[in-house]
């Protein structure tokens, strides 16, 4: 009767609790990455290699991370948080290393390339996409994140917002207006027709502009002896195909302008908004809350 009742020695002992059972195995935890914040970062592209280190746009720790990345990979450059004409120039480089050309190597970083660029040293956040680069805003050419910031802002007004050039020109049939100085040969640049419009619909429309991120102005004929009618030209701040085929950076100097109240043209003037229809610097991923 007793032998029936033993229990085997390892159970007895078990629940006697002298045997101590291992806990299983787990792996280490990932360590914490640094995060890159995408949305600052292409627009200190912008707006810092003409303007010098813009420490309100609040991208210099995004770009350390940038810099640091590129001297690793071979493209020396300083971790100084200034993403001036050296780190774009450093960026370029990179760009072309991957097999990039044209304006997917334009010294601003894209997705894929800054994904590329962090893996193992960075995330990245408030990631910017333009999404397709032949989408349209009524019949004018556009990318996708161009077209929504349209929408956005046209949704605001009472009258409707009618593109009179687009984007990526060069890419286009009709080709590029000679007055614009490649400013819309790829993505983020804009015309609007204000030729139905009154004095204040034109100021209203380039508010609305403003507020969903657009470094926008009214133009008129008189700041280039008549050589275009009336318009509002509009780049989308923080855009990373804003590129240029004469190699130059006009239309992110526009940018840069913009920001510190300034007309974008080659005198650099001061920007002729009424103070009532100014907005304040912001890019289309701040105002959506895109995360």
């Amino acid at each position: 009767m007793l032998r029936k009742l033993a229990l085997p020695l390892f159970s007895l002992l078990t629940l006697l609790g002298l045997v101590v059972v291992a806990a299983p195995a787990h792996a280490a935890p990932a360590p914490v990455l640094p995060v890159v914040d995408m949305t600052a970062l292409t627009a200190a592209a912008h707006v810092e290699g003409y303007r010098g280190n813009q420490p309100g746009l609040g991208d210099d720790p995004s770009t350390r991370l940038v810099q640091r990345a590129l001297t690793a990979k071979g493209f020396r450059v300083v971790a100084d948080g200034h993403y001036g004409r050296a780190t774009t120039a450093a960026y370029i480089k990179y760009q072309r290393s991957l097999g990039y050309k044209g304006v997917d190597a334009n010294g601003i970083p894209g997705p894929q390339s800054l994904a590329r660029l962090g893996k193992g040293r960075f995330a990245v956040a408030r990631v910017v996409q333009v999404g397709s680069r032949n989408d349209r805003y009524g019949t004018k050419r556009v990318n996708s994140r161009t077209r929504q910031m349209l929408t956005a802002a046209d949704a605001t007004l009472a009258w409707k917002i009618t593109v009179s050039q687009g984007s990526y020109c060069i890419l286009t049939k009709a080709g590029c207006a000679k007055a614009s100085a490649g400013t819309h040969d790829a993505g983020g640049t804009i015309d609007i027709k204000v030729s139905s419009l009154s004095t204040t619909e034109r100021w209203k429309t380039v508010q609305a502009l403003r507020k969903v991120g657009f470094a926008a102005w009214l133009r008129l004929p008189s700041q280039c002896g008549g050589c275009w009618p009336a318009h509002i030209h509009a780049t989308a701040i923080g855009d990373t195909d804003l590129w240029q085929k004469n190699g130059r950076y006009t239309n992110r100097d526009q940018v840069a302008d913009y920001y510190v109240g300034r007309n974008g043209l080659a005198g650099h003037a001061k920007d002729n908004t009424p103070t009532r229809y100014r907005a304040p610097f912001t890019t289309w991923e701040r105002y959506a809350g895109i995360v």
